[in-house]
């Protein structure tokens, strides 16, 4: 595992040296990206969301592109386009930036849900279809979206099923005062973000995500996974609990979790430390019928955490 810990190592130095703020959210940035996994990033502006997201980006040698999500983008704008060419005499599809290997979609909530749902394809099957055909996208491929909260104007909800294909949802929080001043003295979204240069390829990526799926997780983990799951779908305070694809992912974010501190199996407490930020989005509470409700569901998950004995 020394190879793939360096490596790892690098790429979170590389994000740090730029975003000066929660080394918790850099992690789960990271886990996400291992376990091939999209994540979105909710806070008040300001606090270095898209800083995060694009230090991502410019730290792996992969092509990028970055969505400025506003409510006059439309899906083509993304997908791309079918234009007659005249010369040749034919139609032909001219790709739009989701066919890059990392796509920034910065404040995803200021487009409308139409424009949205353009990503739900390539986010759940890595690819495209435009007039009938499908598109594979590049690998690795993924999705970093920012968001404000939604009490915020100018926002739209987003749609459980787009929810739903995002790993994690994360917060950041505002930083440590030392973090601060040092965001104050050497301003590194102005100057270090500019001449960031990548430290990891494509192929190093490829070969940590493969490694991901070769971490073993014993079945009194499957099993825990699963107990989870089961609590809050009875949990009498949820209208609708983890669904089979939430465990999915739930499993998928511990094993990347063990790559990222060494190891080639699972511990329960890759499991625990993953459980808010990859189920509390995917459930919804009885009180707030919508998804968007973090707070609420956040709290009840931590409950049935709480409630749900780890295996020893």
């Amino acid at each position: 595992m020394n190879n793939g810990t360096d490596a790892i190592q690098r790429l979170r130095k590389n994000i740090t040296s730029v975003y000066m703020g929660n080394t918790a959210a850099v992690d789960r940035v990271i886990i996400s990206l291992l376990a091939r996994g999209h994540v979105l990033i909710e806070d008040v502006p300001g606090v270095g969301k898209t800083v995060l997201a694009n230090a991502l980006a410019k730290s792996i040698q992969c092509s990028f592109a970055r969505l400025q999500c506003t409510p006059d983008l439309l899906p083509t704008d993304i997908i791309g386009v079918t234009i007659y060419d005249r010369n040749k005499g034919e139609f032909e599809f001219k790709p739009g930036p989701i066919f890059h290997n990392i796509i920034v979609a910065d404040e995803i909530n200021r487009t409308t849900p139409r424009t949205q749902s353009a990503l739900l394809e390539a986010m759940s099957e890595a690819s495209v279809s435009v007039d009938g055909h499908a598109h594979a996208l590049p690998q690795p491929f993924m999705v970093v979206a920012t968001q404000n909260p939604y009490e915020f104007e100018g926002t739209y909800f987003l749609p459980e099923n787009q929810l739903d294909r995002f790993l994690m949802r994360i917060n950041l929080g505002y930083p440590a005062p030392d973090d601060e001043s040092r965001i104050i003295n050497n301003q590194p979204a102005r100057n270090a973000l500019v001449s960031l240069k990548p430290v990891m390829t494509s192929e190093e990526v490829l070969a940590l995500q493969d490694r991901v799926d070769k971490v073993s997780m014993d079945q009194a983990l499957v099993d825990y996974v699963i107990a989870l799951a089961a609590a809050m779908r009875d949990n009498e305070d949820l209208q609708i609990g983890l669904s089979p694809r939430g465990g999915l992912a739930l499993a998928q974010a511990a094993k990347a979790t063990a790559v990222i501190r060494g190891r080639d199996y699972c511990v329960p407490e890759d499991i625990v430390s993953n459980v808010l930020p990859v189920c509390a989005h995917r459930v919804i509470s009885k009180t707030y019928m919508h998804a968007g409700d973090t707070a609420t569901t956040r709290r009840i998950v931590q409950q049935v955490l709480e409630a749900v004995p780890s295996p020893v």
